[in-house]
């Protein structure tokens, strides 16, 4: 898939824009999108995750960083590789971070984030459209159209991103099973869009689908070779540090050769190439026919490969990628227990902290964080005004501690005593 053109747009008339904004589409293009996509997923994780900077802050940083280099792209006269693929690599992650937000954070199902998501991809093409009258990229002559380019291109990586994880948790497939479906759909596209299908169309499903292809990609690549909790993904175990040194270094090394060669250059590439000028309405239906088909073949998998035999949640409700259990809630001789246990931890911690063993408090508090976790559904069950309660003020020992609230440093061991001290009174005082 080369242009996501269907009509040419007159030399004379481009006399009267700036020079296109966008790459042509080559086989660079696709590879380089790829790898982009491949980063968002590995190197947001390695923000949020590895180095704890924490989900809400790492997407702060990421949408102002996304607003700084989208500022340098529109301030370009014309299409230049380096700010243009910085801008996909730094929205890729974004993208990504937004969806995890709504589903780690706001816990929004992945069904209704896929669908509010394609809703709204569907309006900004409409308005798009409406206001333009063109949806190609080679046609990204102005700041509105520019402006349209981009908000398409976020959305679609919040899609990709929601719709690849939608999967996932629908089929419980390995991270190296589920890079066949998009990169199946792609080759479907693409043979579709060799026969006479509609450029522009295949072109946005194309760009959409290498969403979960490339983070699928990572996660096989990153993901350790053993899982550490049940449904946990496994990979190559790279690691998503150096997964992401990799696939930067990749995309450095193709900017560059783009940068020395113009090969992606829309007036280089007419240089040497005939721009299709031509569509078959016949040909454009029939394909439209078949897109609909592949979709009812997509769909009719996505429901044969949930009813398969498999494991749909983590009964130690320690899995990132799979929900929890459900668990009964506790009987009353339970409950009393798991009440002492937490008693027992904070003053463990209060003990450690007096005695100037900071790691050691650390540590006990990290378990009581581990146990608090686990047992929460229990918990709830029993009484859920307590368990509000108790979970507020377990949150801020948490924070006084720096655990699970992004890079902050610990509060002194005084206001960490503080804080245990509250604890342990609402565990003694307000009774399940």
């Amino acid at each position: 898939m080369t242009t996501p053109t269907t009509i040419a747009t007159p030399r004379g008339a481009a006399g009267n824009h700036l020079l296109n904004k966008v790459p042509e589409v080559t086989v660079w293009f696709w590879i380089i999108k790829i790898l982009c996509t491949t980063v968002g997923e590995s190197f947001a994780d390695y923000i949020n995750t590895t180095l704890g900077f924490g989900l809400t802050n790492t997407m702060l940083l990421f949408t102002a960083v996304f607003a700084v280099v989208l500022t340098v792209q529109f301030r370009t006269k014309r299409y230049s590789p380096f700010p243009y693929w910085l801008t996909v690599v730094v929205v890729s992650v974004t993208g990504t971070l937004y969806t995890d937000m709504l589903t780690d954070e706001q816990h929004v199902p992945l069904w209704l984030s896929s669908t509010v998501f394609s809703v709204l991809l569907v309006l900004v093409f409409g308005v798009w459209w409406l206001r333009e009258r063109t949806l190609s990229i080679h046609s990204i002559t102005t700041f509105p159209r520019e402006a349209f380019y981009w908000l398409t291109v976020l959305v679609t990586f919040a899609l990709g991103t929601a719709t690849g994880d939608w999967t996932l948790e629908l089929t419980n497939w390995t991270p190296a099973q589920s890079v066949f479906l998009p990169l199946g759909l792609i080759v479907s596209i693409t043979a579709l869009w060799k026969f006479g299908a509609n450029p522009v169309l295949s072109f946005w499903l194309a760009y959409i689908l290498t969403r979960p292809l490339g983070a699928n990609i990572g996660d096989w690549l990153a993901s350790p070779k053993a899982a550490v909790n049940p449904g946990d993904p496994v990979g190559l175990g790279l690691g998503t540090f150096a997964t992401s040194l990799i696939f930067l270094g990749a995309i450095l090394a193709t900017v560059i050769y783009l940068t020395i060669s113009r090969s992606d250059v829309a007036e280089t590439y007419e240089m040497t190439h005939e721009r299709s000028v031509a569509a078959n309405a016949r040909k454009e239906r029939i394909a439209l026919g078949a897109f609909g088909v592949i979709a009812a073949g997509t769909v009719a998998l996505m429901v044969w490969a949930h009813n398969q035999p498999h494991v749909t949640c983590d009964p130690t409700g320690q899995s990132e990628t799979m929900p929890a259990c459900p668990k009964a809630a506790l009987t009353g001789n339970q409950t009393t227990a798991a009440v002492a246990k937490y008693e027992n931890l904070a003053q463990t911690a209060i003990a450690q902290d007096r005695a100037g063993t900071a790691a050691a408090s650390q540590a006990t508090v990290q378990k009581m964080r581990d146990d608090w976790d686990a047992d929460t559904t229990s918990l709830q069950a029993v009484n859920n005004t307590t368990w509000t309660l108790l979970d507020n003020q377990m949150d801020a020992v948490l924070k006084a501690y720096a655990i699970d609230h992004g890079n902050i440093q610990p509060a002194p061991a005084a206001e960490q005593e503080k804080q245990l001290n509250v604890l342990l009174g609402d565990l003694q005082s307000h009774r399940f």
